[in-house]
């Protein structure tokens, strides 16, 4: 199945979410694009989507917004302790909170690019993937640079390289990045992340690229099903060779931008992070996701956005990860 058409086969998986798509409850809903050649989105209402997630819900941590601590316990505008063993949220502030949430939108760029690209593809960088906005995290990349879809993953994820995530959402949407970023949006809403709306595969700046730390848990547990995934989020460093536009070799070498993973912080006593994704801009904030792991063998995901600097994000995740026994 990987081996057709990508615009194709994304098209297909936008238009397949909406054959579910009815009238019903209103709780269930989102801004969705429905004409994948528009800017524009409209209303639609998903009853029956959320009717058939009765059995992936089973597998995800329900909140019944009992917390040990008050909302208080965070600096940042908002955050989530996700127990993935047990199925429970054992700590939420404003959790439903329409956020951006800067790069860790990278988690659902990945997702999507492993679920529907081939590791083994070569991407050709384009003028369309080259990132302009001042500030913006980038690896270097140049048009008629090429690499495969796998080394293109590991330098989007390691060191959050906008130029890395345009190349992925342009190449695996067939050409189109708004093919790309439509398949986002079906697959958020295929799991459930209904208050998720993307416009972007990077997390730039833009009104209306929004979601909640609730529906990013929903995206990172997903895409934490994927060995890949968890092994590239994990990664201290990653240096890797592509070639130039004129074939020749041209090393790329970068540094994780979790701090974790580099030792500046640590994790609480028995807890250990596996990995991560950070994000920063000046709409939202420092946001931090991050994986872990305790000696009895819990596995968590915690969720922090719009931390006031990047030192609170890392702060406020220990300590959500020191209510892990909870």
């Amino acid at each position: 199945m990987k081996c057709i058409n990508k615009a194709f086969l994304l098209s297909l998986v936008i238009v397949s979410v909406f054959m579910f798509a009815g009238c019903g409850n209103k709780e269930f809903s989102m801004e969705f694009n429905r004409n994948m050649n528009s800017t524009s989105y409209t209303m639609v209402s998903i009853a029956e989507v959320n009717s058939t997630l009765t059995g992936y819900a089973e597998s995800i941590c329900v909140d019944f917004g009992e917390y040990s601590k008050g909302t208080e316990y965070l600096d940042s505008e908002a955050g989530g302790l996700f127990d993935m063993t047990d199925y429970k949220v054992l700590y939420g502030k404003n959790l439903y909170a329409s956020m951006n949430p800067a790069s860790l939108t990278k988690i659902m760029t990945a997702y999507v690019a492993l679920k529907y690209g081939n590791l083994g593809d070569r991407i050709t960088v384009t003028e369309n993937a080259m990132i302009t906005e001042s500030g913006a995290q980038t690896a270097g990349l140049k048009p008629g640079d090429t690499m495969t879809l796998e080394q293109a993953l590991n330098i989007m994820m390691v060191c959050s390289a906008n130029d890395a995530a345009a190349a992925i959402a342009e190449h695996v949407g067939g050409g189109s990045m708004d093919v790309f970023v439509n398949a986002m949006n079906a697959e958020a809403l295929r799991i459930g992340a209904t208050g998720t709306h993307f416009t972007n595969p990077h997390g730039l700046t833009d009104d209306a690229h929004k979601t909640t730390p609730y529906d990013l848990y929903l995206i990172f547990n997903e895409a934490l099903k994927d060995e890949t995934f968890k092994n590239i989020i994990g990664q201290v460093a990653y240096t890797t060779t592509i070639s130039d536009a004129a074939g020749n070799a041209k090393e790329i070498s970068v540094n994780s931008t979790n701090s974790f993973l580099r030792g500046d912080y640590e994790s609480p006593a028995e807890v250990a992070v596996l990995g991560g994704k950070t994000g920063t801009t000046t709409a939202a904030g420092s946001c931090l996701a991050i994986y872990a792991k305790d000696s009895a063998n819990r596995y968590f995901i915690t969720v922090v956005l719009n931390a006031p600097d990047r030192e609170t994000s890392y702060t406020d995740t220990i300590a959500l990860l020191q209510l892990h026994g909870s």
